[in-house]
């Protein structure tokens, strides 16, 4: 027979106040290194795994200078073992996200050499998530979390853009990057240069893959670019997005001429000057500014920005 007891409001309490207790006792770090773990705080123990650069660490306890932890290797592989502290940054590590930050612009810039480490990138994105995971208070977590999601969203753009359904027309007959870690930036910080700035890569998965010389594609991507803009009027990528507006009504210039519309085409001649226009009022000093000096001057010159010979 199965016996039901009911819990008082004391031990109730006392329960839900120990499990709170326990979350907030959870430490949370990561490694700024390639480090060992290790059997027992032992270095001449065995060595059960190497932890990559920002990978997540729950501390279990403490031994001298050693440090029993649970260590995520990767999604599907966790091990518990001993680590030393050396290059284990906590939320208590002075400066801790300056140099969890650090590490990672320093990973991000060997992504970006020829010779650079291998896997530097998923290194800069582990090792930003981690700096907006554990110091969540800090400056540098909104720009953290935004560079995280970037490279992650650039790194699964290579992949969905050389699969055959890249070049399908809609968008939605393609495989999209994931968007839910953009989404957590605006959703963590709203209103910011990071929020707008994950707001305009999602951009991406509305745009076609191949416009195959038809007018379709580029109107709507022009309009998807404008209002962007419109929304957003206060994001850094607004001089940006009216560039590549301008640049779509450019080569509609010339697509509108091959279906017999003779009318879109002086339109969109005009919404292409419109557009360039606020490009190099929004530009300020940055490239996007040039480059819509340079797409306005072909347009006004009657030069073909759209064709086998030239391009975005």
């Amino acid at each position: 027979m199965v016996k039901f007891y009911r819990l008082t409001l004391p031990v109730l309490a006392a329960l839900i106040l120990g499990s709170t207790f326990a979350q907030a006792d959870v430490v949370r770090a990561a490694t700024i290194r390639v480090a060992p773990i290790y059997l027992s705080p032992d270095a001449s123990s065995a060595r059960l795994a190497d932890v990559d650069r920002g990978r997540e660490l729950i501390f279990l306890e403490t031994s001298g200078d050693w440090v029993k932890v649970e260590a995520n290797l990767t999604e599907e592989r966790i091990v518990t073992g001993w680590m030393q502290t050396k290059g284990l940054i906590q939320s208590s590590s002075p400066e801790g996200d300056k140099i969890l930050f650090g590490e990672a612009v320093d990973s991000e810039d060997q992504a970006s050499q020829r010779n650079g480490r291998r896997y530097a990138a998923q290194d800069a994105m582990r090792l930003y998530s981690e700096v907006a995971e554990i110091f969540p208070q800090s400056p540098l977590a909104g720009e953290a979390m935004y560079r995280s999601a970037d490279i992650r969203w650039q790194i699964e753009k290579v992949d969905v853009m050389s699969l055959p359904s890249a070049k399908e027309q809609d968008a939605y007959l393609r495989k999209g990057m994931n968007e839910d870690y953009f989404k957590k930036v605006i959703k963590k910080f709203p209103g910011t240069k990071w929020a707008f700035l994950a707001a305009y890569q999602l951009l991406d998965n509305k745009l076609c893959g191949d416009w195959q010389g038809q007018s379709k594609c580029p109107q709507k991507e022009a309009e998807i670019y404008e209002n962007y803009a419109k929304q957003y009027p206060q994001s850094p990528a607004v001089a940006q997005a009216f560039y590549h507006a301008a640049y779509r009504w450019s080569a509609l210039i010339a697509i509108y001429k091959t279906e017999d519309q003779a009318k879109k085409s002086d339109e969109a001649k005009g919404r292409a000057i419109g557009d360039a226009q606020k490009a190099i009022a929004q530009a300020g000093a940055s490239d996007w500014g040039t480059r819509a000096q340079r797409l306005l001057y072909m347009v006004q010159q009657g030069i073909p920005t759209y064709g086998n010979s030239n391009g975005e």
